[in-house]
């Protein structure tokens, strides 16, 4: 690799390590400002980072890389590394200079697949705009997921949620999400759900140890309330298993809107996923909604809810549109995975 590539390289997972600290994350920012230094004994890591074909920001390759390790720490290997998310040293380089060498290609695998975030705290932001599609339409929902992951967030009726104060969902959820909200409370509706269903390319099992494993590897290992959250939604989701295709989502998603609707408002949501699509993605995904809002009626109406950063990647806008009429309205800004949420309503 020359030495182009590898000052590239190392500028993305240094500009992702001030974002982490941004977030809240020294310790994930520490892990990937060593792995920016001890990057040349993972060849193999490094190269694939150099030839990343597409923008790695967006492919959010840096979290990719940390979910890496931390799943290498999990596992205990190597010990130092372990030793170092239990705390037990400060030697950021040691540790990571290790794991590097001694699991280049495990860590370059793992890498291959998009993060499993699958972050249940947003489902607090999902919640709210229902609440505010619930206001406009007086309709149950049929909630239709884009990239559900292992489709957690397909159980967002099943959570308890505060909400700047306001109550919502299961009173007696094992799940509770309560954000710090700014701004003025939402108005307060019902959240019904009356199907749920997602697609996803490799949708994750829920009752399967190795989804468990690698959803937890990618939730940051110095917020364990996170990760506490994340266990209890996989242990609910055994009880209510989400309902999940495997396949590509522009043609199901056609499929879904086509098909005849009850006396339900349709709603299309995702979240954190347009990064992933190519350009021509994103706009045929536009356009299939588009079009089915322009059949939608009072009786049979549609929303579409995105929780997604903004072009730019200034920030992550919670946004709201409505057919009939197709209105769209930017509800909030929000943490990216759903700590705080600013409420414009």
């Amino acid at each position: 690799m020359n030495m182009m590539a590898a000052v590239a390289v190392r500028g993305e997972l240094g500009r992702q390590a001030e974002i982490a600290r941004a977030l809240g994350s020294s310790f994930v920012a520490a892990v990937l400002e060593a792995g920016e230094r001890q990057l040349g004994r993972a060849p193999q890591t490094a190269a694939l980072i150099a030839a990343w074909p597409s923008d790695p920001s967006a492919a959010a390759l840096a979290m990719r890389f940390n979910g890496a390790l931390h799943a290498l720490a999990r596992r205990g290997l190597p010990p130092v590394l372990r030793a170092l998310y239990r705390r037990e040293h400060d030697d950021y380089d040691g540790a990571v200079g290790a794991a590097l060498a001694e699991a280049d290609g495990f860590i370059a695998e793992w890498m291959r697949d998009p993060p499993q975030t699958n972050e249940v705290a947003r489902a607090a932001a999902i919640a709210a705009a229902l609440m505010a599609a619930r206001r406009r339409f007086g309709q149950p929902f049929e909630l239709i997921e884009i990239g559900s992951s292992c489709g957690l967030n397909l159980n967002l009726a099943h959570y308890r949620y505060d909400l700047g104060g306001v109550a919502a969902g299961a009173a007696d959820s094992p799940v509770r999400i309560a954000p710090e909200w700014r701004g003025p409370a939402p108005c307060a509706a019902p959240i019904d759900i009356a199907a749920a269903r997602g697609v996803d390319l490799k949708p994750l099992d829920p009752a399967d140890e190795a989804t468990r494993e690698r959803l937890l590897s990618f939730v940051w290992a110095d917020q364990p309330e996170r990760a506490k959250r994340l266990e209890a939604a996989l242990a609910l989701a055994r009880h209510h298993p989400p309902r999940i295709d495997r396949a590509d989502a522009l043609p199901w998603l056609r499929a879904r809107l086509q098909a005849p609707q009850g006396d339900v408002c349709r709603v299309v949501f995702h979240s954190m996923v347009l990064q992933y699509l190519g350009e021509a993605d994103r706009q045929a995904l536009v356009e299939t909604i588009a079009r089915a809002g322009a059949v939608a009626s009072d009786e049979r109406p549609l929303a579409w809810i995105g929780f997604e950063w903004t072009p730019s990647r200034s920030e992550v806008q919670l946004r709201l549109t409505c057919w009939p009429g197709g209105e769209t309205r930017i509800l909030a800004t929000c943490h990216p995975y759903g700590a705080w949420i600013d409420w414009r309503g």
